[in-house]
């Protein structure tokens, strides 16, 4: 059990490691993992060691404005785009060669995770809740609207009183049935959050900021498994839109779970991801 701070353009990356020594994994691949808007790598919980205990070697980031990573006062750090050179280089940074990594993200973690896909560092790809972006410039200009609103707000008002509003948005409704220690857990790690890294993540690389990759998906041929709640029937519906563009994707609606499959289903999410990986070998 180990945590790294990894410079990478004059910005500082927090990782947690588990597992074994990436020299000593052989064939096998590695997992890296990518969080939700609000999170942080402490956010995977269990599945950390879970991974790690599988055989696999395991890399968990915080990423900008998010956990112990740095929170930049310049949106531009914050961009999607950033993470096709930031991602593969802290993972070479750290030993893991090119075609070892499997990247792993959830919901913006996932947005990010697709855009670092792009660059051809990764062997494969997990995408839990994730979205290619917006595909009009219309509606980009009006999720940025949104974005910008929310960030003006989170910057006047303080993180506590914006975490009392994500959590009461619909999208997150299946997380009123998870246990009372893991609803407190959740809510304490995004209250670790500072003003301005949540902010400037928003405005950088929020689902308004970013370029759509939807036509950029049919030249992604790496192995994709994509992970949707049957609870969650927005990213149900984008996942089987994405299904049918990505040549090599593995769809799996879970049922009784929402957006965090991962949280709301840790088992099932566990034993899919582990699966997927081990067919790979």
């Amino acid at each position: 059990m180990a945590s790294r701070l990894l410079l990478l353009n004059g910005m500082r990356y927090h990782v947690e490691l588990r597992g074994p020594p990436l020299a000593d994994a052989g064939q096998r691949p590695m997992l890296a993992l990518l969080h939700g808007f609000t999170g942080s790598a402490a956010g995977w919980g269990a599945h950390l060691d879970t991974f790690a205990a599988a055989g696999l070697p395991v890399i968990a980031f915080d990423l900008p404005g998010h956990g112990a990573s740095d929170a930049p006062a310049d949106p531009a750090c914050y961009a999607l785009e950033r993470a096709r050179e930031d991602i593969p280089a802290a993972l070479a940074q750290l030993g893991v060669a090119r075609g070892q990594a499997v990247l792993l993200g959830y919901s913006m973690g996932g947005r990010v995770a697709l855009c670092a896909a792009i660059s051809g560092f990764f062997r494969a790809l997990v995408l839990e809740s994730a979205s290619p972006g917006l595909a009009t410039a219309h509606e980009r200009a009006e999720r940025r609207a949104s974005d910008e609103s929310l960030a003006a707000r989170i910057e006047r008002d303080g993180v506590a009183a914006f975490v009392d509003e994500w959590e009461r948005l619909p999208l997150f409704a299946s997380q009123a049935a998870l246990p009372a220690d893991a609803r407190a857990a959740l809510r304490t790690e995004r209250l670790r959050n500072s003003p301005t890294g949540l902010a400037n993540s928003l405005r950088g690389g929020g689902t308004g900021a970013q370029a759509s990759l939807w036509e950029r998906l049919s030249d992604l041929a790496i192995p994709t498994l994509l992970l949707a709640g049957a609870l969650d029937a927005k990213f149900t519906a984008i996942a089987e839109r994405m299904a049918t563009a990505l040549p090599r994707a593995t769809l799996r609606v879970v049922p009784g779970a929402g957006h965090a499959i991962h949280l709301e289903r840790p088992s099932v999410f566990a034993a899919l991801v582990l699966e997927f990986v081990n067919d790979l070998v």
